[in-house]
């Protein structure tokens, strides 16, 4: 019975979210795409510093670890841009010869590699969650559900801003979707080993957050921000800099309700 609750839970959160994230960003928002950058890095960051790592820093894991895990992980975010955009570079100098470097490439590029990094994030953050379901379902069943619950809530923000990234990718909507979808069903395959190793896993989870903390401060600093530097009208930066703290607002909200049911 418990193992049917936690795939359920699971299954609801880690999906059930993308799906409701793609209905706002895709419907009700598709018309503020650059407010949607903004939005999307203050949710990342947000779901990073106000929500990871203070849950990975009130474990028993030492602070050194767990800043030495970060530091790692942003390192590895890093390189794995690196190696992403060495290997479309051959690719585009191949096709279009030496000269054809233009700035919309470089916008995609800047796009590309974040999409892997986002979802590498999430699939580790979803994994990570999957445990944080199953444990508390093997605690108490009313604890799980509102566990679930919790969950599903604060992944909203936070995948409106993976689906904004991977939409800068490629305007295929119905690949993004599946891509977030895919990495957010990995909630369930935690859930799964969660339930199975629930006592092993416990010690590990800190580590998890950490390292998908790392992906999200990563893209958002690396990719969203900087595409948001431009010289822009004063009236525009207000804008920006409004749908930023809608983004870190929106993700704080949802995790001090969630912490506080």
């Amino acid at each position: 019975m418990t193992l049917i609750a936690i795939l359920t839970g699971t299954l609801a959160a880690g999906i059930g979210s993308v799906w409701l994230a793609a209905l706002l960003s895709f419907g009700l928002l598709a018309r503020y795409t650059t407010h949607m950058l903004s939005l999307a890095a203050g949710a990342l960051l947000a779901t990073a510093f106000m929500h990871l790592l203070p849950e990975a820093f009130e474990s028993q894991a030492g602070a050194q670890e767990l800043f030495a895990t970060l530091l790692v992980g942003l390192v590895f975010f890093f390189l794995l841009d690196k190696a992403e955009l060495y290997h479309h570079g051959h690719e585009h100098h191949d096709h279009h010869g030496p000269g054809a470097h233009n700035g919309h490439h470089d916008h995609s590029h800047a796009g590309k590699s974040g999409s892997w990094a986002v979802l590498t994030g999430d699939s580790v953050h979803a994994f990570g969650d999957g445990i944080l379901i199953a444990s508390a379902f093997v605690a108490d069943m009313r604890l799980g559900v509102i566990t679930a619950l919790a969950v599903l809530a604060h992944e909203i923000p936070h995948h409106m801003g993976d689906l904004v990234v991977l939409r800068a990718t490629s305007s295929n909507q119905r690949a993004a979707l599946v891509k977030v979808s895919l990495a957010g069903a990995v909630t369930a395959l935690g859930g799964l080993i969660g339930y199975a190793l629930v006592d092993m896993l416990h010690d590990w989870l800190p580590y998890f957050l950490v390292v998908a903390s790392s992906s999200f401060v990563y893209v958002a600093l690396a990719d969203l921000i900087p595409q948001l530097q431009k010289r822009l009208s004063a009236g525009e930066t207000v804008a920006q800099i409004a749908w930023l703290g809608v983004g870190i607002g929106l993700v704080t909200l949802v995790s001090a309700l969630a912490h506080g049911s």
